[in-house]
């Protein structure tokens, strides 16, 4: 049975249950395994031809184990990818002659957000029946987050849902896919701030003992260790199928809380001979600088037409951190109460160099965004978003050609960046059928400031 422990050292060993349901430690750090369980590559052969829902079972069955009967954690991953519209659930799709892109945008609100959202509810309500408990689940999102959330949680028993996101700068699709959702057990904010504004005023309220038991706070945001581990699942799938037992394969992702490409990572330590990771980031380029110079230094927060990798601070940064600082808890520490108050920290060549072998970083700034959309729809007629074009792009610029087979993360449906796709290709992209009528749908949420205790006191008031 895996134990998990807190980056920051102050939370002592954990069983999953309790991580799943706490998801940021009391100390302030993040949850994570105090070793990552490894498959043998008779397991990883094994996967060669299994469905999705099986891969995932097996992946993340060594995170669960202890904490759930294994029958009922394949009725949950059975269920949550049935879901799913596509038969393959994560399918390739060949752009080159060795470029593919994972499209991840198949679940019920058309972003990669669903693969671990889907299962991480149904988890929550498993546990929590059994338990006979009830939790107020809080997160903040810079768009798909929040929508995919909501979807998987709304109108479960046992749990509240509420969901901050910076008012104004997330596409109307995404908020629309909040606001429409009007579950008695769904609460939407939208904060007259940026993201990184959301997600620390969530890191704050988990941080306030007394708020945070008086409504047994839970989290949905990546600081959740189960949202992360479940990622890596994909990364397992594709990677089989492209033969990456045998040849070396790379994945380029969409970055910007670290999340997602922190699930590759997971991947690589079980065991996965991924041969590189490429940070892909917008103009917010702080994870990519810091790959570069070793110096995570916060700035001003840039809107671009990629809105959920606006970021820069990086929340699951810290989990990286911890290993780079040999999971030494007291220089982990000390390294994040330097970035607190001065903005920034720096980590030493000799402990960078630890991931630059497998992990670069790239930036791609606005007009190479829509430079690769027009590229892509142009040589094979598909229309892509402008995350999943950072992608493209950035594995381009960061994985010679003929190196590996390049695998970009294809984070969201084309049709949830409307304006962003028409004005690069000029065809604007239709949303799917079953949610055609998502702009006739009647919208709620509350506009408050960034301010904790008018947050905490709406949430109270609304409970």
């Amino acid at each position: 049975m895996v134990a998990y422990i807190s980056t920051r050292g102050g939370a002592g060993t954990r069983a999953f249950e309790e991580v799943l349901l706490a998801g940021l430690a009391e100390d302030g750090g993040l949850f994570l395994p105090d070793a990552v369980p490894a498959l043998s590559p008779e397991a990883w052969r094994s996967l060669q031809g299994r469905s999705y829902a099986e891969t995932a079972e097996i992946v993340l069955w060594p995170f669960v184990d202890g904490t759930i009967e294994r029958p009922a954690f394949r009725a949950m991953v059975d269920e949550a990818y049935g879901m799913f519209s596509h038969a393959a659930t994560a399918p390739l799709n060949q752009i080159g002659p060795d470029d593919w892109l994972l499209e991840l945008f198949h679940g019920p609100t058309l972003a990669f957000k669903d693969f671990a959202l889907q299962l991480l509810a149904r988890m929550f309500e498993h546990v929590l029946t059994r338990r006979g408990e009830r939790i107020t689940i809080v997160g903040a999102t810079s768009g798909d987050t929040g929508s995919a959330a909501l979807a998987a949680c709304a109108g479960r028993a046992n749990m509240r849902i509420v969901i901050l996101h910076p008012f104004g700068r997330v596409s109307e699709v995404q908020r629309r896919q909040m606001t429409t959702m009007l579950a008695d057990n769904v609460s939407n904010i939208a904060v007259e701030g940026t993201f990184d504004d959301c997600q620390d005023l969530v890191k704050q309220m988990f941080n306030d003992r007394g708020f945070r038991e008086e409504h047994r706070l839970a989290a949905i945001n990546s600081i959740n260790w189960l949202r992360v581990a479940a990622q890596a699942v994909y990364y397992a799938y594709a990677a089989v199928r492209l033969g990456g037992l045998e040849r070396p394969v790379a994945f380029s992702v969409p970055t910007g809380n670290f999340g997602d490409i922190y699930a590759g990572i997971i991947a690589r330590g079980m065991g996965m001979p991924i041969h590189r990771l490429v940070a892909a980031t917008n103009s917010n380029d702080i994870v990519a600088r810091f790959l570069q110079s070793g110096r995570y230094a916060k700035g001003n927060v840039m809107p671009t037409t990629s809105p959920s990798m606006d970021i820069q601070v990086a929340s699951n940064f810290e989990r990286l951190l911890f290993e780079l600082e040999d999971r030494d808890h007291d220089r982990l520490r000390a390294q994040m109460e330097q970035f607190r108050a001065e903005g920034w920290l720096s980590v030493d060549d000799a402990h960078l160099e630890q991931v630059r072998a497998y992990l670069v970083g790239h930036a791609v700034d606005e007009a190479e965004v829509a430079a690769t959309m027009r590229d892509v729809f142009a040589t094979t007629g598909e229309v892509i978003d402008p995350h999943t074009a950072v992608g493209v792009a950035a594995a381009r610029a960061a994985i010679p050609a003929g190196e590996a087979a390049r695998v970009t993360l294809a984070t969201a449906h084309p049709a949830k960046f409307p304006d962003a796709v028409e004005a690069a290709i000029g065809q604007r992209p239709q949303l799917p059928p079953h949610m055609a009528g998502l702009f006739a749908c009647e919208e709620r949420y509350t506009v408050l400031p960034p301010d904790l205790h008018i947050i905490q006191d709406h949430i109270r008031r609304t409970a």
